[in-house]
């Protein structure tokens, strides 16, 4: 299973024989097979025959499409999973307050556990930020234990967003000081590590969207994120848990210099990742791949597990009841 990022002006995409061709000015610089693909990622003057488009469709293929300067995701979808009951259980269950607030109070634990179990490890390797951490991670583990009295999905937000500041308050301990990495800020993100951030969470947003539809969900209708005009709703669900993983692919890449301070600009658009520390952060991103769809997979598994016993389980009385 891999990743194809194109990122490069002028180039054209042909199907030939089980691989795709690349092309520049009409003349042929190099193939790719298409048997290991599992998502293709554009940006730039990039065209492609309907051909192509249709195999990658059929194998299972998504497509995104990163345009304009800040890289703003647009999706083709691959065929979908063929088991439309999961679709129709998921609606029904979007419309259960009972089952979204478990379901959310379920997957900000994680989220929190996770962010938790990582500030204990760089705890013990960041003794400069020994105390910082270890602030932050009792304000988690204090929030955490609040989840269970979150009696609507509007105080869990609140708790969320909450425990989102403690957190950020402690990561900054560990972001070189050279990035000016104060707190997250987004749309546009003001400073380098915020800017990763947000291409990562874009990433994972967009893998994760692919995977729900090839699961049979609709990634528009979510349990914990309110239905949204063009949002995948249900990707965004999902991606909290896995913000972590994102975050901690962001500070690996930026301690081991895969992309330096000298790689964004700074603009009214926001804070930009430039063209060459993008082609290293694509490779690097790759690279992080495995364990990302793994984590987005046993997401996507654990929420079909769910829906199944809901659409086994026997009607409830009154089953839109708080």
């Amino acid at each position: 299973m891999s990743s194809l990022f194109i990122d490069r002006r002028g180039i054209e995409l042909e199907l030939e024989a089980g691989a795709i061709v690349f092309r520049e000015n009409g003349e042929r610089i190099g193939t790719v097979p298409l048997a290991p693909l599992t998502r293709v990622f554009l940006r730039g003057d990039v065209r492609l025959s309907a051909s192509l488009l249709g195999r990658l469709g059929e194998r299972g293929v998504g497509v995104v499409v990163l345009s304009g300067r800040q890289g703003k995701p647009s999706l083709m979808l691959a065929r979908p999973h063929n088991d439309a009951g999961r679709r129709v259980e998921q609606i029904k269950r979007s419309l259960d307050p009972r089952f979204c607030l478990d379901f959310a109070r379920a997957l900000i634990e994680r989220k929190i556990v996770r962010q938790g179990e990582w500030f204990e490890e760089l705890r013990n390797r960041d003794m400069q930020a020994r105390y910082e951490l270890t602030h932050a991670r009792r304000l988690l583990e204090e929030h955490r234990a609040r989840l269970s009295r979150a009696e609507s999905l509007a105080a869990l937000r609140g708790l969320e967003g909450s425990a989102a500041a403690c957190y950020f308050d402690g990561l900054k301990a560990v972001v070189p000081a050279s990035l000016h990495f104060k707190s997250r800020n987004r749309r546009p993100p003001k400073d380098p590590f915020n800017a990763l951030l947000s291409l990562t969470y874009t990433l994972a947003h967009a893998e994760l969207a692919i995977a729900l539809y090839g699961a049979g969900f609709d990634p528009y209708v979510g349990f914990y994120h309110a239905l949204d005009y063009g949002r995948e709703s249900l990707a965004a669900d999902l991606l909290e848990a896995l913000r972590p993983l994102c975050d901690r692919f962001c500070l690996r890449l930026v301690r081991e210099q895969k992309v330096v301070k000298d790689d964004f600009s700074v603009s009214e658009a926001g804070c930009l990742l430039g063209k060459a520390g993008r082609a290293r952060y694509y490779a690097a991103y790759e690279g992080y791949g495995e364990v990302l769809r793994a984590g987005i997979q046993a997401e996507v598994e654990s929420l079909a597990e769910r829906i199944g016993r809901a659409l086994e389980a026997p009607p409830r009385a009154q089953d839109d009841a708080p």
